[in-house]
């Protein structure tokens, strides 16, 4: 996994941060980094990049922002990993801190009350769409039904879904043990003394994610509940960014009463007018929670444990890739996602105030995202209709 060339991490700063700015579309950019880092840079080569994808789908958090750090680590050394990560997501939380604000200040108006009557159901059909997504790619056995109804079911009636992701890896080591897979287990070799002096990064990583969560314990007691839920979700959220949504739900919403249903949709919709992955939606929470401290402490958390992990994986993802015992976990957690994703469209279809021109929007754009049309555009349009029409 050995890049071509070497860059300078302002060198990777600056071509991600010109990259995240039209970052739009989630975990279609890493088509788009994959351009830029193998193509035209020669950062990486096709091979290496390929790998560190699989690792990007294997561990918690928003896919292409796992792959602009895999792809700076390669290019400039871990500070290439730390330049690419934040210059990549840097336009998308500008640019929500923005629109917080605004929504802070203009949220009650009639017309902006239209505006996110309509937004509210296109971010309904995003989520079922993504939902229908999440099943597609992974429904291929019956024992998957199993799982999907448990984690709905259980969300649905108030369960804590990081339960649900904890059991439903359990379960899978059980429910496909007989079953094979893409990969073949192998021995895993003893750890070198390269791969763990490659584990300093992430280790200084959490140090500093140790000192500043002390500093906010201390400081800002508020801040730091918030950090803790908004890193636990991080932790936790496999299969790219929509995995979050239904731990935001169930932590913000049901848990902590921090935001209603409604502005939580209003917040997943804002994120979708910027560059950057659906958990942006957490720089919202925490802008509404606490201000621009807030939004930062959010944003920071939500972000951190999925650099930990990259960091910490990167030296042993050769080994642990071929580990059957993993991948049957793995299964399970992703299989639980679909259940989760779609307990949260219901619970969010049933908190919207539905009228025939809004169930035609939300139809519209459910079949305008099934064509792959870019979201930013489905949300623009939809959001422009929402104001002349509800």
């Amino acid at each position: 996994m050995d890049t071509r060339k070497t860059a300078p991490p302002l060198k990777i700063f600056s071509a991600f941060f010109r990259l995240g700015l039209t970052a739009f579309g989630g975990p279609a950019m890493v088509a788009y980094i994959r351009r830029l880092v193998v193509l035209d840079k020669e950062w990486v080569t096709e091979d290496s990049f390929k790998k560190g994808i699989a690792l990007c789908q294997t561990i918690p958090g928003a896919t292409a922002m796992q792959a602009a750090a895999y792809a700076g680590l390669r290019a400039g050394g871990p500070w290439g990993a730390v330049a690419a990560y934040v210059a990549f997501g840097l336009p998308a939380f500008v640019l929500m801190v923005t629109l917080s604000s605004i929504y802070v200040q203009v949220h009650d108006l009639p017309t902006v009350i239209s505006l996110f009557s309509g937004l509210q159901v296109i971010v309904i059909a995003l989520i079922a769409n993504a939902t229908i997504s999440f099943g597609r790619r992974y429904l291929k056995m019956k024992q998957d039904i199993f799982l999907v109804t448990g984690s709905a079911i259980f969300l649905g009636l108030g369960g804590n879904p990081i339960i649900a992701i904890l059991s439903s890896g359990a379960l899978g080591l059980l429910l496909y043990r007989r079953h094979s897979l893409e990969c073949e287990e192998k021995k895993a070799a003893t750890a070198s003394t390269k791969s763990w002096e490659m584990m300093r990064p992430a280790l200084f990583l959490l140090l500093l994610a140790g000192i500043f969560l002390s500093v906010l314990f201390i400081l800002r007691p508020d801040l730091f509940s918030l950090a803790v839920l908004m890193m636990k979700i991080d932790f936790f959220a496999f299969g790219g960014g929509y995995a979050s949504v239904p731990l935001l739900f169930h932590e913000v919403v049901k848990v902590h009463h921090w935001l209603s249903n409604q502005a939580l949709i209003d917040g997943i919709a804002l994120g979708q007018v910027t560059p950057g992955p659906i958990v942006i939606t957490a720089t919202f929470v925490g802008y509404l929670l606490a201000g621009f401290p807030g939004a930062v402490v959010g944003t920071v958390s939500i972000f951190t444990p999925s650099l930990f992990l990259l960091l910490l994986i990167v030296p042993f993802f050769d080994r642990l890739q071929h580990s059957i015992f993993l991948q049957r976990a793995l299964r399970g957690v992703l299989i639980s996602f679909v259940g989760l994703l779609l307990a949260v469209t219901i619970r969010f279809g049933l908190a919207v105030h539905w009228t025939p021109i809004s169930m035609l929007i939300s139809a519209c754009a459910f079949a305008a995202l099934w064509k792959k049309i870019n979201i930013l555009w489905v949300v623009l349009v939809g959001a422009v209709i929402s104001a002349m029409l509800l």
